[in-house]
């Protein structure tokens, strides 16, 4: 433990002087590169301040302090790019890195779509979305909650044997954007967690599962001893599981592990994927791809929320639309790239989506399986057997499985299989217990059959 270990809270004031400070740079970056000729520039930063800590059967293993952040620097030179970094701010080492950029674009191929987002794209207005939340980042705190944490999950069942130990993290910091258009733009934010997993026996064997709290306020972090009960209960409940025979029978993703279904959607319909025709849902912009009472709604300016942003990576602003509508596509996540490759406009998914809230039929878990009678529950999905150019879907899994739409045992050694276009397009029902924690907010998924194949 070094001499930072007296760290506490990171007041407002000293994060906006900071940012304060990059911003300043960029400016000093985008300047310099007018100067050395550049038709555009673009500068980028994300600095993040904060501690890690893990524990493992009540003893400290981890204790970790970390401040990150280069600025990187994208100069183009016409449709030639050039780009550099730099962890040093002062004016000569932004110069420097400047320079390199320029000197990287005089010798790379131009590229016709190389280029910033369009001017009239940009963000008017950052508005603050409350994604701040500074908390202590001591070592004492830190290693309190982990410790908390791990301790109350070791005494709660005789059959958790044993720990793999716990983790709190807590960092703070901000993201600034700046571009030739004359565009700067910069948010602070936060994000902290709690995690903790155990490992429980019985005579027939061993398991582990877990459990873990995220969030951008402190005070909206689980508790220690309520992320160590979940994770007693996710781990208890797993012991003494099963192998089941082959089968097509309906499947549920539960909601921890519904919104990964989801997010093969999201890779599927990226301009990335699409303009090198690499997605089995090429050309299906306007089609219905999703059953006609599914509606998925994007928000990026949910104030608090995970997954907020004013605007994207490359300037361009965010706002609420649908994704899907009644089970059709509505739009493509397209960077500014891949807008001009596909001959379209960006959609402000530079780094990523924002919010996305899937509709559900007000069903809890229970009446999902009771809806599905008799099948398989999916919690954890293992491999990574997705192709997306075609949709072939091959996953290990472990679960439950339901009979007369009760739970009866836990399954393990099992593969579902299927293709995600007919996956997604059967869609039977989607539950109410939408998981917070996740950029896409659903509900557990009810899927009418997959192949189950048991090893």
């Amino acid at each position: 433990m070094n001499q930072q270990a007296n760290a506490q809270i990171p007041t407002r004031a000293e994060l906006n002087a900071d940012m304060e400070q990059v911003e300043a740079a960029v400016r000093e970056a985008l300047s310099y590169a007018k100067q050395l000729g550049a038709s555009a520039a673009e500068c980028a930063i994300s600095r993040s301040r904060g501690i890690n800590v893990g524990t493992r059967m009540g003893e400290v293993e981890t204790v970790e302090f970390n401040q990150d952040g280069a600025l990187g620097i994208t100069l183009y030179r016409g449709q030639q790019k050039g780009s550099a970094s730099t962890t040093d701010l002062s004016p000569s080492a932004i110069r420097a890195s400047v320079e390199k950029a320029n000197d990287i674009a005089r010798y790379t191929t131009a590229d016709p779509f190389a280029g910033l987002a369009d001017a009239a794209a940009m963000a008017t207005e950052v508005l603050d979305l409350d994604l701040c939340h500074p908390a202590d980042q001591s070592a004492e705190f830190a290693l309190s909650q982990a410790l908390a944490c791990e301790r109350h999950g070791l005494a709660q069942d005789p059959r958790i044997v044993n720990s793999d130990g716990a983790g709190y993290s807590s960092h703070v910091g901000f993201r600034v954007y700046g571009n030739s258009h004359g565009f700067i733009g910069g948010y602070l934010q936060s994000r902290h967690s709690l995690s903790c997993s155990l490992i429980g026996q019985t005579e027939q064997g061993m398991e582990r599962d877990y459990s873990y709290s995220l969030a951008r306020n402190l005070a909206d972090l689980w508790s220690p001893e309520r992320v160590a009960e979940e994770a007693v209960a996710a781990t208890v409940a797993r012991l003494d599981s099963r192998k089941i025979g082959t089968a097509s029978v309906p499947v549920i993703f539960r909601s921890d592990i519904a919104h990964s279904l989801l997010g093969h959607l999201v890779g599927a319909i990226s301009g990335a994927n699409l303009y090198r025709r690499a997605s089995f849902l090429l050309d299906k912009l306007g089609e219905q791809i999703l059953p006609s009472w599914l509606t998925i709604h994007e928000d990026p300016l949910v104030k608090g929320a995970l997954a907020s942003s004013p605007f994207d990576q490359e300037g361009v602003a965010t706002r609420a639309r649908d994704i899907i509508k009644d089970g059709v596509l509505q739009t493509y996540l397209l960077t500014s790239y891949a807008a001009r490759k596909m001959q379209m406009q960006a959609t402000g998914h530079a780094g990523g989506i924002h919010n996305w809230y899937v509709s559900d039929q007000g069903q809890d878990l229970a009446a999902l399986c009771r809806q599905m009678g008799t099948g398989l529950l999916v919690t954890e999905l293992m491999g990574q057997g997705v192709n997306l150019v075609n949709g072939d879907y091959s996953r290990g899994v472990a679960g439950f499985w339901v009979e007369n739409g009760e739970i009866q045992y836990p399954v393990a050694e099992i593969t579902i299989a299927g293709n995600l276009a007919d996956m997604l397009g059967n869609i039977v029902a989607i539950g109410d217990d939408r998981d917070p924690r996740y950029g896409i907010q659903c509900g557990s998924i009810l899927i009418e059959s997959m192949k189950v194949a048991g090893n």
